[in-house]
């Protein structure tokens, strides 16, 4: 199958998420854009890029249908486009446009041991989901402004978030923990959430490579053994054909699923791993795996993606955090939650293609 075509089409008919509103699916798709425009240098994906961007923000660089006060860290993803834009393009529109986002995390409400809130309607609680949201972010945004304490920040929040939902048993990390440990699906000893959900993990892992490249290896060394630790965790629950499953560690859960958008995330995450020299591995051989797994080739789509899992109640039903709970969510094709992934591990294929010269200046 022909990513580059599927890649390129699907940017081009890609409606937003939510209607328009600033959210982080189209966040995903924007992330994608970005790592292709790097590893190719081609002008498709900046213009798909820009265009698609350029539709939520406005003249004075107000985003469409964000709103600061719900604290939602979600909200936070897409930024990383407009600090790419500001990069690539100059207008300051881009960073108008991330200054707002800096001032929702200025006054983002945070847990006792100072990591941010997942969102203001989940008081206490972080989720691996949050710290790929936030995190590199607040860090690109701290280097490009030249403040220091917004990097040192994040660095923090990340140690901190990754001490409170390590889990010693399975040597991974929680979906969630609550500080508070008043959640009906929180431990009442531990605070976390029950199951290892795939694509939590695969949030946490891309966030974690991404981290190494923006800081560098001096900063970074605080994290490197956790993230060196996760990595091997994580590639040695590959399953034979290739993907990992929805309840990563659970081979023997009648149901469980290979999942293509946490399978997608792990490539990339490993793939990129490599080239920062965090693992080592045949990350060339899982991207092969993926392609041939995760897409339809005869249908030209990307399958077998969760649309959503979370904790707590939402639209009157308790998401309990239970393995069987993540099994109960519905699967489709073609979701921004995978595809910008898939985007993101194919760019670190062609890098890795590259020469090493050339790759390094096209993966800053």
């Amino acid at each position: 199958m022909d990513l580059t075509a599927y890649f390129d089409a699907y940017a081009r008919d890609h409606s937003p998420y939510k209607g328009g509103a600033w959210c982080y699916e189209d966040g995903c798709i924007y992330r994608g854009l970005e790592c292709l425009h790097r590893a190719t240098g081609e002008d498709r994906w900046l213009a798909h890029l820009v265009r698609l961007v350029r539709a939520q923000v406005g003249p004075g660089g107000e985003l469409s249908g964000f709103d600061p006060s719900a604290y939602n860290i979600d909200n936070i993803l897409s930024g990383r486009a407009l600090l790419y834009l500001d990069q690539v393009e100059g207008d300051p529109v881009w960073l108008a446009a991330a200054d707002r986002l800096a001032d929702q995390l200025a006054t983002h409400p945070r847990t006792q041991s100072g990591v941010y809130w997942h969102k203001l309607r989940y008081p206490w609680q972080v989720w691996l989901d949050g710290i790929y949201m936030g995190a590199p972010f607040q860090i690109g945004y701290g280097l490009r402004t030249g403040h220091g304490a917004l990097v040192d920040d994040a660095l923090r929040q990340v140690e901190t978030a990754l001490d409170m939902t390590r889990v010693p048993e399975t040597g991974l990390y929680a979906h969630a923990m609550d500080e508070a440990r008043k959640q009906p699906w929180a431990d009442p000893e531990t605070g976390h959430s029950r199951a290892h959900w795939a694509r939590a993990l695969g949030w946490l892992a891309m966030a974690l490579v991404d981290i190494a490249e923006l800081v560098g290896q001096a900063r970074f060394a605080p994290l490197r053994p956790a993230t060196e630790a996760l990595l091997d965790r994580i590639a040695a629950l590959r399953m034979p054909g290739g993907l990992w499953l929805q309840v990563i560690d659970r081979p023997d859960l009648a149901g469980n699923y290979p999942e293509s958008s946490a399978s997608a995330m792990v490539v990339y995450a490993l793939s990129k791993a490599v080239r920062l020299g965090l693992w080592q591995g045949d990350a060339e051989g899982m991207r092969a795996a993926l392609e041939a797994q995760a897409m339809d080739a005869e249908a030209a789509r990307m399958v077998e993606i969760c649309e959503v899992a979370g904790l707590g109640l939402f639209e009157g039903r308790m998401r309990d955090g239970s393995a069987d709970y993540y099994l109960t969510e519905a699967r489709v094709a073609d979701d921004a939650k995978g595809v910008g992934p898939m985007m993101m591990a194919a760019a670190e294929g062609l890098l890795a293609e590259m020469p090493a010269q050339k790759r390094a200046v096209a993966g800053e």
